[in-house]
């Protein structure tokens, strides 16, 4: 597959590529207030989700087709394109009718192939030509995100962009959605005309993450980045927690160090990204055995059994040393960090008993 430019006309070609605005269209107030704002410091494309899915029912769910015109508002007085999300049918055109000019699709509908194919079906015939921004399903699943992006391609659209947003996990984690970067590097490899752009307020799901998730991005070569700005983020109606104030965003902007060196060799800056990308999925991996360590806590309260287990800590001890072993890691050090892990497995489990 080829793809051609995301950049609308009169734009440039600088990089990076910024799309922002509120994660929800609220008000007409909120959105025009945001939208001249986000103007003011330069912003060219608008984002506001019109239609929101949310995984439980009762919440804020957009406020539906009623923002539309609010979005025709800000194209023809703050001079800016517009992008919202579609999931539907209805909702491509309804959008298309508008005049919108960028539509993307979410996590939830990207691992959907029948949803997706609805909007390809919906898009194919030429009322639309782009560009149409592809997110990363929820789950790390590089075919179904390949799958989803060749699903518009075939519906006769050739801009397309992936938008890399992190991907669920059910264990406690820094990020709201871990981002995996190895997956969308994996994805450039092997599409490499398509325009790749992330989205640092879902990966982050707190403000002060946007910062250094959107440098890493840049570092490793993205196109762009899709941002969550609103004219008073703590009163937003959804997502608050990683929303920035449009001044916000300006300083991160501008204080982001563009890299375009081409190097033969992974950079120095590459090679540390991949020492914390590594660092964060250990984390997690630890999380998970502590949980699970609770959990056994748990049935040795409830079957009267002592938690400290002599003959299992010493069956492990060899086991994983010897492995460890075979992959090139020393004695000692295993030792050392296999002890670690048991002191506080010990720990967590003894939580349990005195609860």
């Amino acid at each position: 597959m080829e793809f051609e430019s995301i950049l609308l006309p009169g734009m440039s070609n600088q990089r990076p590529l910024v799309i922002a605005g509120p994660c929800s269209a609220e008000t007409e107030e909120q959105v025009m207030t945001t939208a001249k704002d986000l103007a003011n410091i330069g912003i060219q494309i608008y984002r506001a989700g019109i239609w929101k899915p949310r995984t439980k029912p009762g919440g804020f769910e957009g406020i539906g087709a009623e923002g539309l015109p609010w979005l025709q508002r800000v194209k023809k007085e703050a001079g800016m394109y517009v992008a919202t999300e579609v999931a539907t049918e209805k909702h491509v055109n309804e959008a298309i009718k508008a005049g919108i000019d960028m539509l993307w699709i979410g996590a939830r509908t990207t691992a959907n192939p029948f949803a997706m194919q609805e909007i390809a079906d919906a898009l194919q015939g030429g009322n639309f030509t782009g560009p149409v921004l592809v997110k990363n399903p929820v789950n790390p699943d590089l075919e179904l995100w390949i799958g989803a992006i060749e699903r518009i391609y075939n519906a006769g659209i050739r801009k397309i962009g992936a938008i890399h947003r992190g991907f669920s996990s059910y264990d406690k984690k820094l990020y709201r959605n871990l981002p995996q970067w190895h997956i969308p590097i994996e994805l450039k490899r092997r599409l490499p005309s398509l325009p790749l752009l992330v989205d640092p307020s879902h990966i982050g799901g707190k403000r002060e993450l946007i910062a250094p998730l959107s440098q890493q991005a840049m570092d490793l070569n993205y196109d762009g980045l899709i941002v969550e700005s609103h004219c008073y983020p703590d009163r937003a109606w959804s997502d608050k927690e990683q929303q920035i104030m449009p001044e916000a965003l300006s300083f991160i902007l501008n204080l982001l160090v563009i890299r375009d060196t081409n190097q033969t060799t992974e950079s120095l800056s590459e090679l540390r990204h991949q020492i914390d990308q590594l660092d964060e999925e250990l984390l997690a991996v630890l999380s998970k055995r502590m949980r699970v360590s609770r959990e056994i806590g748990q049935y040795k309260k409830e079957h009267q059994m002592p938690v400290l287990q002599t003959f299992r800590y010493d069956e492990i001890l060899v086991k994983r040393i010897k492995q460890a072993k075979e992959m090139d890691m020393g004695e000692a050090f295993m030792k050392e960090v296999l002890e670690a892990i048991h002191e506080e497995s010990i720990r967590q489990q003894m939580e349990v008993l005195n609860q």
